[in-house]
């Protein structure tokens, strides 16, 4: 394969780029950073490699005549305009179950840090403030009520820990999932109206885009946490500022925002709220089977067999 011509579409993990480099003519974001280069080399490209947040567009797509292939390292792939690669009969891929427990594990700490408030109490202790005396009590996560926004297998797994806590599980999604024992509420708004928690882990894009707005958030209420594991764009972030400025709900522990990674000061201001910096795969063991499985897509397709892991609109291609 040493004389096929991979071009990165973003910057990716070195797990990732140490592959490609090792088995391609591999070409790191020349059309970002060197557009004469990336001209000369356009024709020759026959797979793009992007990450969860990569923004491959059909005007990149165009430009790349010999593509064949576009491999994502990661789960979410709403950043490629699939349909103009399936008009081209391009192949797109990406990482999914590999990072199932990793997010689940995420959401279930950040359940606790906002209830328990964790991260606000280490400052506590750091600042010395422990010895004027004890912090406000926080609240009570086990056997309170959880509803799921999404229920593929991320959100099933949180379900399943969720029940180790003796929560009452709810979920929402498009239709009822078969087979999933939770009770299902067709209307967000009737989940949010039961839940002590709000978790999110849906997929992003222009159908979920604010999904969680002013009237979702107001009827979650003011004792309700919101947990967002999926995408920034599945919340409307100013409603949400807004909400927790308000006290119209209770607090939020976030994993994503909707201009990476650019977090608002009003949001990092809020006391009530607990801000990570989008790591819900990143732990070494999961980052490298990301890695290996978006290689090994490579590898397949290039070997002239079926990939492993397309994404669902191309499973059928």
């Amino acid at each position: 394969m040493s004389d096929l011509h991979v071009l990165a579409a973003a910057k990716l993990s070195p797990l990732y780029t140490s592959q490609l480099s090792a088995a391609f003519q591999f070409h790191d974001r020349l059309h970002e950073t060197d557009p004469v280069a990336f001209a000369q080399v356009a024709p020759q490209v026959r797979a793009v490699a992007g990450s969860g947040d990569s923004k491959i567009s059909a005007d990149l797509i165009a430009q790349l005549p010999a593509l064949e292939l576009i491999s994502v390292m990661g789960v979410g792939y709403d950043g490629v305009d699939v349909a103009a690669a399936k008009a081209r009969g391009i192949m797109v891929t990406h990482t999914p179950n590999v990072l199932n427990d990793d997010v689940a594990d995420l959401a279930i700490g950040l359940m606790l840090c906002a209830a328990r408030q964790l991260p606000a109490a280490d400052r506590f202790v750091r600042a010395g403030h422990w010895l004027g005396g004890n912090m406000p009590l926080a609240r009570k996560m086990s056997g309170t009520r959880l509803g799921l926004v999404g229920m593929g297998r991320i959100g099933q797994a949180i379900a399943q820990r969720a029940q180790a806590f003796g929560m009452q599980i709810a979920y929402h999604t498009r239709s009822p999932k078969a087979g999933v024992p939770y009770a299902y509420h067709a209307d967000l708004l009737s989940l949010a109206r039961v839940s002590d928690f709000l978790v999110l882990i849906t997929p992003g894009g222009a159908g979920t885009r604010h999904l969680v707005n002013a009237q979702v958030l107001q009827a979650l209420g003011p004792k309700g946490i919101l947990v967002n594991v999926a995408r920034g764009s599945v919340v409307d972030e100013a409603a949400l500022i807004e909400a927790l400025e308000g006290g119209v709900i209770g607090g939020a522990a976030l994993d994503v925002f909707e201009d990476e990674p650019r977090v608002p000061q009003r949001l990092i201001d809020l006391p009530q709220v607990v801000l990570v910096p989008h790591i819900g795969s990143a732990t070494g063991q999961t980052r490298q089977a990301m890695a290996d499985l978006a290689f090994g897509n490579l590898r397949e397709h290039f070997a002239g067999r079926p990939v492993l892991t397309p994404v669902p609109e191309c499973a059928a291609t």
